[in-house]
């Protein structure tokens, strides 16, 4: 394990840490790829995949071994997730791992309305007290996503309210990590709230996605008990069925308002906004 690369990338069989270990990649940054199977993992030069998963300590201290800098991005949602991040971020500081930068989420706190955002604050306090230098990037609701909100009829269902997000591509997120990831020793026990340039509704949003896009969307808003009702038919657990309408309930809340400078301060660049980003994809 001594001449593997002594930075380790998660998620690069997804979409975030594949645009992040390509762009790693693409900068001449050698780096160890840690994946659930090898043949899934992307090909990059100076990437060697390392088969590990987040709940499994002992494939995660080996894959590990002789890593510097980590980029964790959080697990799929799940039932036990924070149990699979605690476990990780063990096996990392016992691995010898000296530096962690963690995708979190914006306005993360034991109290958060979105109830997903009380497990990235839990997986902070794990990364605290567990000696590791550390740099969280708490990344405001994806841009990308809200195309997907609407249903079949073109309406985007939730108790959101008048409330604002100031929601980013992931697209800039990636370019964060990236900064962040080449040099972490500049980004040691800082958070980076991540937002896109401009707070939005979701009846914005909708009008927006209507001028960019092929479709008529229109924003609805539910009820408490509508967006439950909504959702019963899709089977899904408790735990998920929270997570889906505190998505909204926290835009109402105004937990996901207010733009930040910070991934201008990171790359330079002026962040997408949802226009900007609906004429970059529409360009693809």
């Amino acid at each position: 394990m001594t001449n593997a690369p002594e930075l380790a990338v998660t998620g690069s069989t997804g979409q975030l840490g594949a645009l992040v270990a390509r762009q790693l990649s693409q900068a001449g940054s050698q780096q160890r790829l840690l994946v659930r199977d090898a043949a899934r993992a992307p090909e990059l030069e100076g990437a060697v995949p390392f088969v590990t998963t987040y709940a499994e300590p002992e494939r995660t201290k080996t894959a590990l071994s002789g890593a510097k800098t980590l980029f964790m991005v959080s697990a799929a949602e799940a039932e036990d997730r924070l149990q699979q991040h605690y476990a990780f971020v063990d096996a990392a500081a016992a691995a010898g791992v000296q530096h962690i930068v963690y995708t979190s989420f914006f306005g993360a706190a034991p109290d958060s309305t979105f109830t997903l955002g009380r497990d990235h604050f839990a997986t902070e306090e794990r990364i605290k007290a567990s000696g590791m230098d550390y740099t969280f990037l708490r990344d405001n609701f994806y841009l990308d996503f809200l195309p997907l909100l609407a249903g079949e009829d073109g309406v985007i269902r939730g108790p959101a309210g008048d409330g604002v997000m100031a929601a980013v591509a992931r697209s800039d997120i990636a370019r964060s990590a990236v900064t962040v990831l080449r040099d972490p020793s500049l980004h040691v026990g800082r958070t980076y709230d991540l937002t896109g340039p401009e707070d939005i509704s979701l009846a914005r949003a909708a009008e927006l996605l209507t001028a960019g896009t092929d479709r008529a969307i229109t924003f609805h808003n539910e009820t408490l008990a509508e967006a439950y009702g909504s959702r019963a038919s899709y089977g899904a657990p408790p735990w998920q069925v929270d997570a889906w309408v505190s998505t909204y309930t926290a835009i109402a809340a105004g937990e996901l308002a207010g733009p930040t400078s910070a991934v201008h301060e990171l790359t330079g660049r002026e962040p997408l906004s949802l226009a900007q980003f609906l004429a970059e994809a529409h360009t693809l």
